[in-house]
């Protein structure tokens, strides 16, 4: 899924990005957008029903979040598909958070986290602050679990992938998921009791 192509070699592209490389840019985006619309895509099917924003509109908001990151040195794709899912879950953070100080929020669809659930039924608005919240919290214990559970979650990367981009082990990324999970579990239980 992340590997690299070496007739389009991802890094070295974005490294010309970064540079402020606006034909490199280019590149950039036609060669990460069908991964891109996956990751948002695999983000949307987590929102209700009714939600306002969509898929292309999430990839554009995401888009120019990461071509403002130029103090960022990409890596591989691995790290930069792992960065693009972290901007994905913010600008619909933010969007959630904009519908409730517009009053106009509804529910959400329940999901699971691979044996985390998230309250049953129709969810509202904060839950999808609830997830968030519960997120900044485990990355003030734990960046790497958050990490992780970013990365396995939200843009559906592999374990070998992650693995890559936080340079640990296969055994540790599925360490810190089982971990990163539980706590969430906990976290989430604790802040809404059935």
């Amino acid at each position: 899924m992340f590997m690299n192509d070496p007739a389009t070699d991802l890094t070295v592209l974005l490294g010309k990005m970064k540079d402020g490389d606006t034909d490199a840019a280019s590149r950039v985006i036609s060669v990460v957008y069908p991964e891109l619309r996956r990751i948002a895509r695999s983000y949307m099917a987590r929102e209700r029903i009714s939600h306002t924003l969509e898929p292309t509109a999430l990839i554009h908001e995401a888009w120019l979040r990461l071509v403002d990151q130029t103090r960022v040195d990409w890596r591989d794709r691995a790290h930069f598909f792992g960065v693009a899912a972290s901007m994905m879950r913010r600008v619909l953070v933010d969007h959630a958070r904009q519908r409730l100080a517009d009053k106009r929020g509804s529910g959400m669809r329940a999901e699971s986290l691979d044996g985390l659930e998230l309250p049953g039924g129709e969810q509202k608005l904060e839950e999808i602050l609830s997830v968030h919240e519960a997120l900044e919290r485990l990355g003030r214990v734990d960046q790497q679990q958050t990490k992780v559970v970013e990365m396995r979650y939200f843009a559906g990367m592999e374990v070998d992938e992650i693995a890559a981009v936080l340079s640990v082990s296969p055994r540790t990324v599925d360490r810190e998921w089982a971990m990163g999970r539980a706590w969430l579990q906990v976290e989430l239980a604790r802040k809404n009791p059935s």
